[in-house]
């Protein structure tokens, strides 16, 4: 238990660890003034059983006393039980909050291959779920198992200065209360894991359905896979079933355990009394202490189960943020200055890069000039878009390097690299949020002179002012509500406004319609005016007129040149120019 709170500390960052550290001693506080009420309750008790005695009236001043006591008790109490929560729960909610966006850092720079290997429903469960548990959870288990110990342990400590022998027996039943409730944490440990497992699984298995939807429908598959999802949301529903019903018995031996020793301190006192060995005062002091001691430690105990859902989820967190990134701050930690934008010259030699083990760049040498256009063609699988990440360093390359402007890319820190790179996607993601806030979205406090000034240059503000709210219009989820073409011409918008010297187009115009393809072309000529160009692209009247034709079948430069020497040679690209030709003259 103590390894758990221990680690989750470690997890956050010293601002909310001090949170969490001035908790608990102000907790120690709330445990001291939670134990005063034995003493109020010893003062009034002493007073009236003394009094009946010796025949005596009641003395005003011992009920003040009580009284008092009673007050610094409860007011004491209040005051530290609200700073306790309120420390627990900020830290508790900050910690996951800044851990989430340390997550999204830290997955900029991890190599792209990561997300091949690795679930969208495995991320998005760890930054949400997981994170949502750690801090919902961890709050109410620190909050309720250490105040719950401190209590116990703290009135324990005061029995001791009443009757030895009654804090003895209490001291018994915490030990085989605890010996109980790791039993408790250990019958969940298994089960926690696979909650957290059929966690990300039903995610991933809900955004799958999402994202696929339209294809589910096209080829009537929506039972086949409503019912991979149900069964899915099922297993994660019977974890959660069978992981109450391993707490539920041993949650109710716990508090048989608490209410035994309860009244085996009564039995005892009782005991102790009547063999005349204790006064019938402290008697009735230890017979009102036998029901307040395990209270706190019976609600502390029912959440210890949950440590292991905290332990679980601050350990997929840390192992997120273990994976081993990128150089990003430049090779061996090198100072390097940004990249003169007015120098953008490419050149790779000899490189190669291999993922899961198959070859997909095979010794590629090449050399782009700046303000040239270089477009890049070849078969489907080719390696054209893997030769593009490795130029703007999306991975590294196995062997061989990538220079920009003479000096190897992984010389520059990330973020300045990324700084000369502006790209457009065949399948353009747009966030959910206004279309001006899409535009800027690599410049958060531009005006809204450039962000029009942008869209008026990707041919897209006349069907953005035709929106009901303008560019205040919010957008759904990767751009949903917008056609293809308009996604586009937003996305070369972004483009324009970042401004960066190299543009990589991946097939940017593959599925345009003709309507949009006019002011797609525009757009496109006004973002790569005087920058230097690289574009993947399969239409003839993209690829003609570039400065250098690059030839990619199965990882190597097949073939390099201009459009009409590629021709005349006769080879892939002249069979590539071919297959476009007869594909135009298609009629129906």
């Amino acid at each position: 238990m103590f390894e758990t709170l221990i680690k989750f500390f470690k997890f956050c960052d010293e601002e909310n660890r001090k949170k969490f550290t001035g908790s608990i001693f102000v907790g120690i506080l709330n445990s001291f003034f939670m134990a005063l009420r034995i003493g109020a309750v010893a003062v009034m008790l002493r007073g009236v059983i003394g009094t009946a005695i010796e025949g005596k009236a009641f003395e005003t001043k011992t009920i003040w006393l009580s009284f008092a006591i009673m007050c610094v008790s409860i007011i004491g109490g209040i005051i530290t039980r609200k700073i306790t929560s309120m420390w627990q729960c900020e830290g508790g909610y900050r910690t996951c909050a800044k851990k989430r966006i340390e997550i999204a850092e830290h997955l900029r720079y991890l190599p792209m291959g990561y997300f091949n290997e690795n679930s969208l429903g495995e991320i998005t469960s760890v930054t949400t779920n997981t994170m949502e548990s750690v801090g919902d959870v961890a709050t109410r288990a620190v909050m309720m198992v250490f105040q719950g110990l401190l209590d116990t342990s703290l009135i324990i400590l005061m029995l001791f200065f009443f009757d030895w022998r009654i804090a003895l027996v209490a001291l018994a039943g915490f030990a085989l209360f605890e010996f109980v409730n790791f039993f408790m944490r250990f019958a969940v440990k298994n089960v926690s894991a696979d909650k957290i497992r059929d966690d990300a699984a039903e995610i991933g298995k809900v955004l799958e359905y999402i994202q696929g939807i339209a294809e589910v429908k096209a080829y009537n598959l929506v039972g086949t896979r409503s019912r991979e999802l149900n069964e899915v949301i099922n297993r994660r529903k019977k974890t959660l079933i069978k992981m109450e019903m391993r707490c539920i018995p041993v949650s109710n031996i716990q508090s048989f355990v608490a209410k035994l020793s309860g009244v085996a301190m009564m039995i005892t006192s009782l005991y102790f009394y009547l063999a005349g060995s204790m006064a019938l005062a402290d008697c009735a002091t230890m017979l009102v202490c036998s029901f307040m001691l395990f209270n706190a430690l019976e609600a502390g105990g029912n959440y210890s189960a949950l440590l292991r859902v905290i332990d679980l989820g601050v350990t997929k967190a840390s192992k997120i943020l273990a994976l081993p990134t990128m150089d990003i701050n430049g090779r061996d930690n090198a100072v390097v200055e940004p990249v003169e934008t007015t120098k953008a010259l490419i050149q790779a030699t000899s490189i190669d890069f291999a993922y899961d083990k198959r070859k997909i760049i095979d010794g590629v040498s090449l050399s782009i000039p700046e303000h040239s256009t270089t477009a890049i063609v070849g078969p489907s699988g080719g390696g054209k878009t893997t030769l593009c990440h490795l130029l703007a360093r999306f991975w590294d390359v196995d062997k061989g390097n990538v220079t920009l402007n003479g000096k190897d890319v992984r010389d520059y820190s990330m973020d300045n690299l990324m700084k000369n790179f502006s790209f457009v996607f065949q399948n353009v993601y747009l966030f959910h949020d206004t279309i001006a806030n899409n535009i800027r979205f690599g410049q958060p406090d531009a005006p809204m002179e450039k962000v029009i000034a942008a869209a008026k240059k990707a041919c897209c503000h006349d069907f953005i002012s035709a929106l009901p709210d303008g560019y205040d219009t919010v957008i759904g989820e990767a751009g949903g509500s917008l056609s293809g073409g308009e996604r586009q011409r937003i996305s070369i918008a972004r483009a324009i406004m970042k401004d960066s010297p190299i543009i990589i187009l991946d097939e940017a115009t593959a599925n345009v319609d003709p309507e949009n393809e006019r002011d797609l072309m525009q757009a496109i000529k006004e973002l790569t005016q005087e920058k230097t160009v690289i574009m993947i692209a399969h239409r003839l009247k993209t690829v003609r007129n570039a400065d250098n034709i690059i030839v990619i079948d199965h990882g190597r430069i097949a073939e390099q040149g201009k459009h009409d020497d590629l021709v005349k040679l006769g080879g892939i690209y002249a069979r590539f120019i071919d297959s476009r030709k007869e594909a135009v003259s298609w009629k129906l």
